[in-house]
């Protein structure tokens, strides 16, 4: 994730923390620093919190642990202001599956909140471990209160946090994982309207969480259409086989004439046949604002810029695309150069398998009453 600093690796997981995560320390550090006026107690706060996010990243590992059981890596683990986010590998999970992955989480913050309740309960007595809130009691009571909040506002169904991904493997048992996600992904759009309202009126803070929870829902439900639409297909299947190639030695002036003659962004870079590289767009305009309009290509092109071969699974191709962050791909048939992929023609052939995908379903009762074999034939002249 952008602007997030490494601050460690456990259990073969890179974790991350979010630069806005420092500034809510800061913020809350000197808020109560001159609230108060002693250093002590903006020392407390901000141990506190770092506490409370230390609860989060168990919560976090938790679904990562879980996930690691059956066979999915997970790639890093980010903090953020509002909460954390593990990020899993993509994998075909089974419903059951992905239900006990998404309920780890919750049971790991469960148990913290179990062991702070019996730990105030021998120190202090039971009306102290039933005595607790987020404003007030010592440090234990206020976390056992933020772990149990954690458990109930995870558990909610709105997708993609941990109850909305409860919902989807439960309705994954009875409609299909493409359809659960699409009815999860409502219900996380419609409880993230929710959270904007009640913030607006109450907590700012909700905001935050419900702009959070409405993109995360749309970009869920964006990955599953994209899986569905490229199960089985090769990169062959979404090559652009009609491009355009640039010698080393074309001035950048030229790939520019390029890109203006047409809609193609990024250009192979060819010369005697053989693949040298790739110039890319961002590249090419930031030469050309410094005035190199008569510099070579080969200056500017990445002489790394990846490769794949046309037999291999598009689908594995797009998320390696995620992965680097690149747009576009050089498509090889062994060592020549067939086509290139790109983001933009892979998003227009979803959209295209989208359409026809809601068209059959919509002609489907039509074309089921029209071949039934129990409808009587038709008289004859």
């Amino acid at each position: 994730m952008k602007w997030s600093l490494k601050i460690g690796r456990i259990f073969g997981i890179d974790l991350y923390l979010h630069f806005t995560f420092l500034l809510l320390l800061a913020f809350l550090g000197s808020v109560t620093w001159r609230t108060t006026g002693s250093l002590d107690s903006a020392l407390s706060t901000v141990t506190f919190i770092v506490v409370v996010f230390c609860c989060v990243l168990i919560h976090e590992l938790a679904h990562a642990l879980m996930a690691r059981e059956y066979g999915v890596k997970t790639r890093d683990i980010t903090l953020l202001p509002i909460g954390g986010v593990a990020r899993l590998e993509s994998a075909s999970l089974r419903p059951m599956q992905e239900f006990w992955i998404a309920l780890a989480g919750p049971a790991a913050s469960l148990a913290i909140a179990i062991a702070l309740f019996a730990w105030i309960f021998i120190a202090e007595g039971a009306s102290a471990a039933t005595d607790f809130s987020l404003s007030a009691g010592n440090a234990y009571r206020k976390l056992l209160a933020i772990n149990l909040a954690i458990v109930g506002f995870n558990l909610l169904p709105a997708f993609p946090m941990d109850g909305g991904r409860i919902l989807r493997a439960l309705l994954s048992l009875r409609i299909g994982h493409r359809r659960a996600t699409a009815v999860a992904a409502n219900f996380g759009q419609a409880f993230a309207i929710l959270f904007g309202i009640v913030g607006f009126f109450y907590n700012p803070i909700l905001i935050f969480i419900a702009v959070f929870v409405f993109l995360g829902a749309q970009a869920e439900a964006g990955i599953v259409e994209m899986e569905f639409a490229l199960k089985g297909l090769q990169v062959r299947d979404g090559t652009q086989s009609q491009f355009r190639t640039l010698s080393p030695s074309d001035t950048l002036d030229q790939a520019a004439e390029q890109i203006l003659a047409g809609s193609q962004q990024d250009f192979p870079v060819v010369e005697n046949g053989e693949t040298l590289g790739m110039l890319v767009h961002k590249d090419l305009i930031r030469a050309l604002k410094t005035g190199q309009h008569d510099r070579r290509v080969e200056a500017f092109m990445l002489t790394d810029s990846p490769k794949v071969q046309e037999s291999a699974s598009l689908q594995e191709a797009v998320e390696s695309m995620t992965r680097q962050r690149c747009s576009t791909f050089s498509v090889m048939n062994g060592e020549k150069l067939v086509g290139i992929l790109t983001r933009e023609h892979v998003a227009e052939m979803i959209l295209i398998h989208s359409a026809s995908a809601q068209q059959e379903q919509a002609d489907t009762p039509h074309t089921k009453a029209t071949t039934s074999p129990h409808s009587p034939a038709p008289p004859q002249p």
